[in-house]
């Protein structure tokens, strides 16, 4: 394939990409100018993009995003530190797992946004409680995918390492590690997701920072270019951090693309 070719594909699967989110853009900026809709409830982009500009220069903005990062950081982390060993633990001894199975159905079925209020009861309303539903939700798509990736391993692949008199260790770091890698990144971009989600309702019903006050506040009090701003703002983070796990992901997993690309 030729050098100019190759820019030209490029360009095409940039574009593609792009495309949509342009004339989602594009008609936010439009309709609005238009008279299409009202422009009180929905403001055209660009002023919103000025007011989002104007409040991360003035700071006002920038201490939300810290708050509301720092609490889904943390129990984000929390999830990951026990959900990952616990999942390669239940993928892998097979008895045990099949044992816990009941437990972990019945409580990944009890939605994290309605433990909040018995969370508020028994922590307080303070960050203890915050972090605390951001783990207990992140915690499961870890888990599962991780208990998933592990069982999914082509048995093959252990008959073949196992022949070769590979222990234990060696077994699971050569062997079931990357082969369950796709999975658990799977489960993490849930998790990352679902952090945000949760940490903004959390915000909402009980805190005076971070992004679900500033949604709320800005509702009550009728601002709502602010309260678009912090709405994009949450998205540009959803999107910065897929962005991080998929980069993160294809450097791990180098031997994945390798094999989809022949």
């Amino acid at each position: 394939m030729s050098t100019a070719s190759f820019e030209e594909t490029a360009l095409f699967r940039v574009a593609k990409k792009w495309l949509g989110i342009a004339l989602f853009l594009a008609l936010w900026e439009t309709l609005p100018r238009l008279g299409l809709v009202n422009a009180t409830f929905l403001p055209p982009f660009s002023a919103v993009a000025g007011n989002l500009f104007s409040s991360l220069i003035s700071g006002e903005l920038e201490k939300h995003i810290f708050v509301s990062l720092s609490r889904s950081v943390t129990g984000f982390s929390l999830a990951l530190a026990v959900a990952l060993p616990l999942g390669f633990i239940l993928g892998w001894f097979r008895t045990f797992e099949q044992f816990v199975d009941p437990v972990i159905q019945l409580f990944r079925q009890t939605s994290a946004f309605a433990l909040f209020p018995l969370f508020i009861v028994i922590l307080g309303i303070g960050e203890v409680s915050k972090v605390a539903i951001i783990f207990y939700g992140a915690q499961w798509p870890i888990l599962l995918n991780t208990i998933s990736g592990v069982k999914n391993v082509d048995p093959l692949l252990v008959k073949s390492a196992r022949s070769m008199g590979l222990g234990r260790f060696d077994l699971f770091r050569k062997v079931i590690l990357p082969s369950s890698l796709p999975s658990i990144f799977t489960g993490l971009r849930l998790a990352a997701t679902l952090s945000i989600l949760i940490i903004v309702s959390a915000e909402m019903m009980g805190a005076s920072s971070g992004l679900g006050y500033v949604l709320t506040n800005s509702q009550y009090n009728f601002d709502i270019l602010r309260m678009y701003s912090a709405i994009v703002t949450l998205a540009l983070i959803g999107l910065g951090v897929n962005f991080l796990l998929v980069s993160l992901e294809r450097n791990l997993t180098g031997w994945k693309q390798e094999v989809t690309t022949y």
